[in-house]
């Protein structure tokens, strides 16, 4: 199987970058019927992959050693899919195998890679006659393995190259495979970018619904596994919700008492993208709030040992972690709180995920991707982290009306958001009178509150910036700026 291979044994495809992702993907890919040939820089992965497709059904893949061996054991035009950490290593992934491709074959790199690199990478491929996409893949490593959700952008022609191989390994629902071709330049990246961002607020609501429901419910964790295992039967139905009621059932193994939830260290790791979708979205002026404080609730969740300093002082000056400022001091009525969350749940997703559109929608018009939301939507409905049967109801939205202003406003959606709002409300309040720190619920139900009215109090700050910088103002009752010398004004109404 080493070496260059025969021209009667080319393989349709190739894979560099055999981490765990990697190894997945290109098992899938052969398990679809197309013969694949991988690399690794470290070898011993390259017969670890090989020794996986021998076990998991003789699959059609050969390992190279070598980046030329490599590049020449594929037909052309050559199609090569690299996994690699993103950044530097990708740069020297793509030198060591451009040396020995050719005009017309194609490079896609299916990391979390930011997009701005990926539209310089296009323009240095280009130079050298070489075809390129940046490709989101979503679904982690069983996605990758079983069918993922995949975002390419880039050269259209690449795509339609492996448009046969992607549509075969991308995650399958009734209307089609998860694929799709997201548009030009680094738009893939990007959407899979804002996909993290909506994946963000999803989890850190989920947190809070949990939150709610332990300190001020009172319910153990199996009662929160059954409440979530019946969530994932209704609306909720998602992947995250699923696993959520699974998480609550696992036992700690290491010391056979309680379950392992309750073990866990409650700081909260990340890779970047959620950082980059709120950067995103302020560079736009876009707001994102939902996203916004999932963010700063990881940023929060890391200072662990300065919150236990903080909840000893604050003990030490009256003021207990456990608190209840409920003027009527009146216990929690359980099934109606669990009903009131699962609503402020769904009210608060729809929040995240109309924020999420309307980066992309924003990011499509000031790039000219022309990118279609209705589809977005789509392809999310398997394969991916965010997978859920409300996305199916998202697309039917933007295909109703694709210049839809936000999602919260599409008739069907604004129907659901009046009428869970008394619930919502409900639960924000309550958290707040407890302590118990909700801001993702709270940023949601605020940006609702706020695209809801009419008027808001902005005419009051644009006064203050013109009285003291003279940035001008508009009025409500006659066209044109205006520029009032407040102080004068102010001085004479006193007199």
């Amino acid at each position: 199987m080493e070496g260059a291979a025969t021209a009667q044994a080319l393989s349709r495809i190739g894979l560099a970058g055999l981490a765990v992702m990697g190894q997945n993907l290109a098992l899938n890919i052969a398990e679809k019927g197309f013969p694949i040939s991988v690399y690794n820089r470290t070898t011993s992965k390259v017969d670890e992959t090989l020794d996986r497709a021998q076990r998991e059904g003789q699959l059609p893949l050969t390992g190279q050693y070598n980046p030329r061996d490599f590049v020449l054991s594929i037909q052309r035009p050559r199609s090569v899919i690299i996994l690699v950490k993103a950044g530097a290593p990708v740069d020297q992934t793509i030198a060591a195998l451009a040396e020995h491709m050719e005009p017309g074959d194609t490079i896609i790199d299916g990391g979390n890679e930011w997009y701005e690199n990926t539209e310089r990478r296009i323009g240095e491929a280009s130079s050298k006659g070489l075809l390129y996409l940046g490709m989101g893949v979503s679904g982690g490593e069983d996605g990758a393995r079983n069918g993922p959700s995949l975002m390419p952008g880039g050269s259209h022609g690449a795509y339609m190259n492996i448009k046969d191989i992607l549509e075969k390994v991308a995650a399958q629902v009734e209307d089609g495979p998860c694929v799709t071709y997201i548009g030009e330049g680094g738009s893939g990246n990007f959407v899979k970018m804002v996909h993290n961002g909506i994946e963000y607020g999803d989890m850190q609501l989920i947190s809070e619904a949990y939150d709610v429901l332990k300190n001020a419910g009172g319910l153990s964790n199996s009662e929160l596994a059954d409440i979530f295992a019946e969530w994932n039967r209704g609306e909720l139905e998602s992947f995250l919700v699923e696993i959520t009621a699974d998480i609550f059932n696992v036992k700690d193994e290491k010391t056979g008492s309680g379950e392992l939830v309750d073990k866990i260290l409650d700081k909260t790791g990340m890779k970047g993208t959620g950082k980059w979708t709120v950067q995103q979205a302020a560079e736009l002026s876009i707001a994102a709030p939902t996203i916004a404080a999932s963010l700063d609730s990881r940023y929060m969740s890391g200072l662990k040992e300065e919150r236990e300093d903080a909840a000893r002082i604050f003990k030490k000056e009256g003021l207990k972690e456990e608190i209840n400022f409920d003027v009527n001091g009146s216990s929690v009525d359980k099934k109606r709180l669990i009903d009131d969350v699962r609503q402020a749940l769904y009210a608060s997703k729809i929040c995240s995920y109309a924020q999420g559109m309307n980066l992309l929608r924003a990011k499509s018009a000031e790039k000219g991707w022309n990118l279609n939301l209705g589809e977005m939507a789509r392809i999310w409905k398997g394969g991916c982290i965010i997978r859920a049967v409300f996305l199916d109801r998202i697309k039917k939205a933007y295909q109703r009306n694709p210049g839809l202003a936000n999602l919260m406003v599409d008739p069907e959606f604004a129907r659901e958001m009046v009428q869970r709002q008394a619930a919502w409300r409900r639960v924000v309040g309550l958290a707040i009178q407890r302590g118990i720190s909700v801001p993702g619920m709270s940023a949601s139900l605020q940006y609702f509150d706020t695209y809801r009215r009419s008027r808001l109090p902005a005419n009051l700050v644009q006064a203050q910036r013109d009285y003291f910088g003279a940035h001008t103002y508009e009025r409500v009752d006659m066209p044109g700026a205006y520029h009032t010398e407040w102080s004068k004004l102010a001085r004479k109404a006193r007199v």
